[in-house]
């Protein structure tokens, strides 16, 4: 039985395949734009069901008209309406698949809680992972923002930073001419009293010369005679000065 359906399944897929592809050169063709950085919205959580693939919809879309226990009716009917019309028969398939059902549900009831919960942990440890990574990026983001906003108020800065090195380049040229001014007059004013130095040495030379000259000429021109008159006249002159200095005392 299975094997009909599977071989019925085929053909249909056979018979749809070019709509298939049709399908999907259409949805490759509209997807031609640049992907979306927009976060994704969180996937809807599943819906309740019974008996493992039922879902509760159904059941809910049945009790108003046919009450509670219309959807097991309804599934009751459908079952002998197929074996009575023959369209399902029952075979060493059926049992097979009866048999893999019975071990599935088995298996699911016995192991599905722990592998549920295994899985709800790794997804819990993945989302743990995710989210330390996202905080891991905003505080980089951060950093990087406040990085930025530091290098912005440098560079505001830097007009005041430049002002003030110009500043001090205009004081160290005015500090500069100011010794080269100071030094041309230190060095002007050395020459120029060389020069009055010079000057005054050469005034006083001139008449150190001239009074030895003029001294040596006198000197020469006085005989000997005239030497001796005029010790003589010295002396007698010393007297008389004495004697008035004495008349002077006395009286």
């Amino acid at each position: 039985m299975l094997s009909r359906v599977i071989a019925v399944s085929a053909s249909g897929l056979k018979s749809t395949a070019p709509l298939g592809a049709g399908l999907i050169q259409a949805s490759r063709s509209l997807h031609t734009s640049s992907p979306s950085l927009a976060p994704v919205p969180p996937l809807p959580e599943a819906g309740k069901v019974r008996h493992g693939i039922v879902p509760e919809e159904f059941f809910q879309l049945l009790y108003p008209k046919t009450g509670a226990t219309g959807p097991y009716m309804l599934g009751t009917g459908l079952s002998v309406w197929l074996l009575s019309k023959e369209l399902y028969v029952i075979n060493h398939e059926t049992v097979a698949a009866l048999t893999v059902g019975t071990v599935f549900v088995l298996a699911v009831k016995k192991f599905g809680p722990s592998f549920a919960s295994a899985m709800d942990k790794m997804e819990e440890e993945k989302a743990a992972w995710i989210e330390d990574v996202k905080d891991q990026a905003m505080a980089c983001y951060v950093d990087a923002i406040e990085e930025e906003k530091k290098e912005q108020w440098r560079v505001e800065g830097r007009s005041m930073l430049f002002d003030a090195k110009r500043n001090n380049v205009s004081m160290l040229l005015e500090t500069n001419y100011r010794e080269r001014l100071h030094h041309a007059n230190h060095e002007v004013k050395r020459r120029l009293d060389y020069q009055l130095a010079l000057q005054h040495l050469k005034v006083r030379m001139e008449k150190e010369h001239m009074v030895n000259w003029v001294e040596k000429n006198v000197v020469g021109s006085i005989t000997a005679q005239q030497e001796k008159e005029s010790i003589a006249k010295c002396i007698s002159d010393l007297n008389v000065l004495a004697k008035n200095i004495q008349a002077k005392a006395t009286a």
